[in-house]
């Protein structure tokens, strides 16, 4: 599936953003923008079922992979992806074949989860998203309930098919910057990461959604990769 994109600056080089569940490529409004002035012409995707983008008969990361491949332009210099787009980004890197890749707070590992109260989310008024993540700017807020008009809850399915924990070196320069702590991977299997050859970084005090949560200290945990 061909995906629809956002897209900000007109650099020399060429980054890509992938976003996670229930959100769309609006999840990067408030630092896409700097990645932009880096020297990027940034280019963020809507998954399927998400934002512009079709919704699909079925969702698994290995699907999301091939509609990456699809849409994004060959060897990016730079591909960035959170959750369940890093799963996503993980799977497509032999492929797609950019220079570096960074990981946000990735969902590699299946951990238990209501998925039936994940599809419900979908019914979330924005004074509801407001409470539940405070540290977003009320802009993210409206965004992301905009997001959630658009969203095919059935893209949760997509979390029972999880690649789990890589095995091997990164297939390109990687780094893994983390929430801080991190749920989805706690300092166990980031050691093992480490000890693979991924480089890890946390961002202390974010939530799942650095760069919502801590914009700055999430392009300040980019320091070096851009």
């Amino acid at each position: 599936m061909r995906l629809a994109t956002r897209e900000w600056g007109a650099g020399p080089r060429t980054a890509v953003l992938v976003h996670g569940i229930m959100t769309d490529s609006r999840t990067w409004n408030r630092v896409a923008p700097a990645v932009a002035d880096s020297g990027y012409r940034v280019i963020a995707v809507d998954l399927r079922g998400h934002g512009g983008s079709d919704h699909g008969a079925t969702y698994a990361p290995a699907i999301l992979a091939d509609d990456l491949i699809e849409t994004v332009p060959p060897a990016p210099d730079l591909a960035i992806g959170h959750s369940l787009g890093s799963a996503a980004l993980l799977l497509a890197t032999p492929r797609l074949r950019c220079a570096r890749a960074i990981h946000c707070d990735p969902a590699w590992v299946n951990r238990p989860r209501d998925l039936a109260a994940l599809r419900a989310a979908k019914y979330a008024t924005w004074q509801e998203l407001r409470a539940e993540h405070p540290l977003w700017h009320d802009e993210d807020i409206t965004a992301e309930h905009q997001a959630l008009a658009t969203w095919d809850p059935s893209s949760v399915d997509a979390l029972a098919h999880l690649p789990g924990l890589p095995a091997a070196a990164p297939a390109v320069p990687s780094l893994v910057l983390l929430a801080g702590p991190s749920e989805r991977i706690p300092p166990a299997p980031a050691a093992t990461l480490r000890n693979r050859g991924w480089h890890t970084r946390t961002v202390d005090g974010a939530g799942h959604t650095v760069h919502r949560d801590d914009p700055v200290g999430f392009l300040r945990g980019l320091s070096g990769w851009l």
